[in-house]
Parts: structure tokens; C-alpha cells; sequence
């Protein structure tokens, strides 16, 4: 699965390609795969959305859908970037109630 992240332009959040627009949540992240299908690949996507200033900085990455059925990007990196600091769950972008957020390490 390969999915797109970057930063908004105003206030610098992390976000994430929802299939329409970027959202805040990383759970909320399509897989934008590859252009061979004849469907639009992340390269194109990056490119007008990145001329479009609506993002900054964007990239794709590899992510899995975990047995929670939460998106779950590979690298380590990326995993902090989708749920905020490790020593502090409460400043982080998930909110409290929800569990099986345990994968960042």
C-alpha cells in the first residue's frame, strides 16, 4: 500500500492524501498504489497538489492496514509523524478514547 503524506501550508500539521483532499488523520489515508491502472499515480497527485499550494513538503510512503484495521505507515518516521510525540500520548493527534494505538515503537 503507498499512501501520501505532507504539510499543510498554513499551519504546518501533518497531513494525509484522503482520496479528495488531506486530512489530519493518518486512518483516513487511501492507497494511491501506482499509475498503471490507468488511474492517477502519486507522482501526479504530488504534482498538482503541491502547485495548487495546498501542501507542502509531500511525499508517498509504504503503509499496511494492521489487524485493527488502522493504517499503519512503515517506517518509523512516518509512525511518529501520524500520532505525534512518544512520551507524551496526550499531545498527540489521536484522541484519548481511542486504543490499539500502541504501534509507533
Amino acid at each position: 500500500m503507498k499512501i501520501l503524506t505532507g504539510n499543510d501550508l498554513r499551519s504546518g500539521a501533518v497531513t494525509w492524501w484522503n482520496g479528495s483532499g488531506w486530512s489530519l488523520f493518518v486512518d483516513d489515508a487511501v492507497d494511491v498504489g501506482d499509475a498503471s491502472n490507468g488511474s492517477e499515480g502519486a507522482e501526479e497527485i504530488l504534482a498538482r497538489e503541491q502547485a495548487a499550494r495546498r501542501v507542502n513538503a509531500a511525499y508517498a510512503i509504504e503503509a499496511s492496514i494492521d489487524a485493527s484495521g488502522h493504517v499503519r505507515p512503515a517506517h518509523i518516521k512516518d509512525r511518529v509523524r501520524a500520532l505525534g510525540p512518544t512520551v507524551r500520548r496526550d499531545l498527540g493527534v489521536t484522541t484519548a478514547d481511542k486504543t490499539g494505538w500502541d504501534w509507533v515503537i
